[in-house]
């Protein structure tokens, strides 16, 4: 879903470009918070309850309190500006659902990567992944209360990201501050993509 035209007849109200973005980050992340104090729209969750069967398999530690999981994806839509739309999609966090990654990337024109500085190690599938994809990402710092607070430039260094890649910091419970960071991911992205047509143009 890079974007989306249709037919119109002469002199009718063109249709909005629509963008496809990810939400992506490690379980307990922030993901489906952001998604929903982004929204305009109420959000389509996808979220089951944890139960014992997830014992051993799901990594509580430094969530203790979470008792939800997103199984498929989280969605939810914010119109920028009268021929902008993005719509939002929340990526599930836990290995035994990946699979629906491929599926939620495709069309998507970048990615927000969540992270905890308590657990910033859990960012490294979703980095990895994108990298691999050649999808342009921002890695959004989601302030937690009594997390460790660390300079931009370290959280990129520990991270091991390209100079390039934005790194911020947000709270996903505040909707400007989400908003902020889907800002930064779409002029981010129109620099990866205006760079690559460069590249290939031989400029």
């Amino acid at each position: 879903m890079d974007y989306g035209h249709s037919d119109r007849p002469a002199g009718a109200t063109p249709l909005p470009t629509a963008i496809k973005i990810l939400v992506a980050g490690g379980f307990g992340v922030g993901k489906t918070t952001m998604v929903g104090a982004v929204s305009e729209t109420r959000p389509l969750r996808t979220e089951e309850v944890l139960t014992e069967t997830g014992v051993g398999i799901d990594d509580l530690s430094g969530v203790e309190g979470k008792t939800t999981t997103t199984v498929a994806m989280d969605f939810g839509r914010i119109t920028i500006s009268d021929d902008l739309v993005l719509y939002l999609f929340g990526t599930p966090g836990q290995d035994r659902f990946w699979f629906v990654w491929d599926e939620l990337a495709l069309g998507a024109i970048g990615a927000v990567v969540l992270a905890d500085t308590r657990r910033l190690a859990d960012c490294f599938p979703s980095i990895d992944y994108f990298e691999g994809r050649g999808t342009p990402f921002v890695v959004a710092v989601n302030c937690f209360e009594g997390a460790r607070n660390y300079r931009l430039d370290e959280v990129q260094a520990a991270l091991n990201l390209d100079p390039g890649v934005p790194v911020l910091l947000c709270d996903a419970r505040q909707r400007e501050s989400s908003k902020e960071v889907l800002v930064t991911l779409m002029e981010h992205a129109m620099k990866t993509r205006e760079a690559r047509r460069r590249a290939a143009a031989g400029d």
